[in-house]
């Protein structure tokens, strides 16, 4: 009774765009902003930074005085260039305040000074004063309503909104498949914890992370299972997203691409010529085209002027050691919270890494040749692309860090789910109840990756597990927080529970049965409606 009940709620959620949109959002904004409570002020990667940023564009500060700062990173002295702005005082405090326990994963966050609203402005100096300002104009604007520490906490719900949002939409993109079990698992895999944790916090990697699933998981669909029915909400779906990816950061617009080619290589014959005849599709590529160029822009006249003296680490030195990293680099696409020190408990990186070869492995043996070429090619690209990176900035130092790929290597699970989408035989084999071990498998490991976070920042990593006593509890407590992150993934696994409805087509908004065989796979009900 209660299997019947989970599958009947399931197909309930994805029988609508528009309801199966905010079901997703409603999830997707529970995890994240789970994650904005857990986690202390400042313990995330560079978040005093990026505070600063979105506080100083919200006041109009969208350029400073540039400031040379010293600086350590990794043993490497030098000088970097920040800026300065002028912010109430208790943003300056926001830059130590970890200072007691990041890096130090045995002390919890208990050991932090409490942050009070002074009196007055002084300046503050940030090093992402030369981030393109839209990000933090969006998440930046309620610091002008709400002081002192409610300040921050605020603007990482604002990003956790903004990301779920992109986020939902994918999920919406990948229902929309004839056989949206795999599809979903697909986007599900893709939204690691590590991506859940940057939707949480003040951080451009977060709508840079939700915004790849968003172009792949729009973007796939529209060129390998066509609808032209649905190709205009794809396509704004896929322009949306690519407007985030581009906006955030050069590297955007390499993502971007490398969505748009992959998605090609897998294409139906004719899909890109019906494409390129909808007005859509040239009003989208105006778009993405003034964002790049305005993005572009932004770049080469907002320049690194930073001095490290980095001369012992050659391009070679650093391609190899990169290369060595990989491993690292995938733990920190899975789930590597806090400053890097907060590692996810081995269950969560073995079943994760776990499906992604499993959807890899099935796409493989039923792939065409092109099929596979793109799965090697993005492989490829994992691989290559931090090489790369880091060999043309080792000057620097080793900057590299895994959640810099998530947006590119998202792709790899959802390419690989519509590969098997469109390939496997669906005969002689439980692929449903496959399917949902999938599903929930990810939902356990991804509650159980948010209680090792909570309990590094409550009692250390040298805690007991059950988090008792705890020397620091987020607001309401941290057991709230984790029945909320565990309910609302679980509710995530739900959606691969969804029903396929194979044999029968659903109903389009005007009531008449759509999808048939002459006219390619079923949409969703109301698919004329916005999602």
């Amino acid at each position: 009774m209660m299997i019947t009940a989970v599958k009947s709620l399931a197909d309930r959620l994805v029988a609508s765009p528009r309801r199966l949109w905010l079901a997703a959002f409603a999830i997707f904004f529970a995890l994240s902003a789970s994650w904005s409570i857990s986690t202390p002020t400042g313990a995330s990667p560079d978040e005093h930074a990026h505070l600063v940023r979105a506080a100083a564009v919200a006041r109009g500060q969208i350029d400073g005085r540039e400031v040379m700062v010293p600086h350590v990173v990794g043993g490497i002295e030098g000088q970097f260039a920040e800026t300065g702005v002028e912010l109430p005082r208790i943003y300056q405090d926001v830059k130590d305040v970890n200072a007691c326990y990041v890096f130090e994963p045995g002390i919890s966050a208990a050991c932090a000074p409490e942050l009070k609203e002074r009196p007055g402005t002084t300046l503050v100096t940030t090093a992402a004063g030369r981030y393109h300002p839209a990000y933090y104009l969006a998440v930046g604007w309620p610091s002008r309503l709400v002081h002192g520490e409610k300040a921050f906490y605020l603007m990482r719900l604002m990003s956790a909104l903004i990301c779920s949002a992109l986020a939902a939409s994918a999920v919406v993109s990948a229902a929309e498949w004839r056989r949206r079990s795999f599809t979903l698992l697909g986007t599900v895999t893709a939204t690691t914890p590590m991506a859940l944790f940057m939707f949480g916090v003040v951080n451009p990697s977060g709508p840079e992370i939700a915004a790849g699933i968003l172009v792949w998981s729009a973007g796939l669909p529209m060129l390998m299972s066509p609808d032209p029915h649905l190709l205009n909400r794809r396509l704004a779906r896929l322009g949306l997203g690519a407007l985030v990816l581009i906006s955030i950061r050069p590297l955007g617009l390499i993502w971007f691409c490398g969505a748009l080619f992959f998605g090609l290589l897998l294409g139906r014959k004719g899909a890109l010529r019906d494409v390129l005849r909808r007005r859509a599709t040239w009003l989208w590529g105006v778009l993405a085209l003034a964002t790049a160029g305005w993005a572009l822009a932004w770049s080469s006249s907002h320049p690194d002027n930073s001095v490290i003296d980095a001369s012992d680490l050659t391009p070679v030195l650093a391609a190899r050691k990169t290369f060595d990293n990989g491993l690292l680099y995938i733990k920190q696409m899975v789930g590597y919270f806090g400053w890097l020190d907060a590692q996810s408990p081995a269950a969560t990186l073995v079943v994760w890494c776990g499906v992604v070869i499993a959807l890899a492995m099935l796409a493989l043996v039923y792939a065409r040749f092109r099929d596979a070429l793109a799965i090697g090619g993005v492989l490829i690209g994992i691989v290559v692309i931090p090489i790369t990176a880091q060999a043309l900035q080792s000057q620097l130092g080793m900057i590299w860090q895994g959640r810099y790929l998530l947006p590119f290597a998202v792709g790899l699970p959802i390419m690989c789910a519509a590969i098997c989408h469109e390939r496997m035989p669906w005969g002689g084999f439980a692929w449903r109840r496959l399917l949902v071990m999938f599903g929930f498998s990810l939902a356990l490991v991804n509650a159980a990756a948010f209680l090792w976070a909570l309990r590094r920042n409550a009692v250390g990593t040298e805690g007991p597990l059950l988090i008792s006593p705890a020397h620091w509890a987020p607001y309401g407590g941290w057991a709230v927080w984790l029945v909320v992150y565990t309910l609302a993934a679980l509710a995530l696994g739900l959606f691969v529970a969804a029903s396929d409805n194979r044999e029968r087509p659903l109903p389009d908004s005007s009531g008449t049965a759509g999808g048939g065989a002459a006219e390619g796979p079923p949409r969703l009900a109301g698919a004329h409606a916005e999602a």
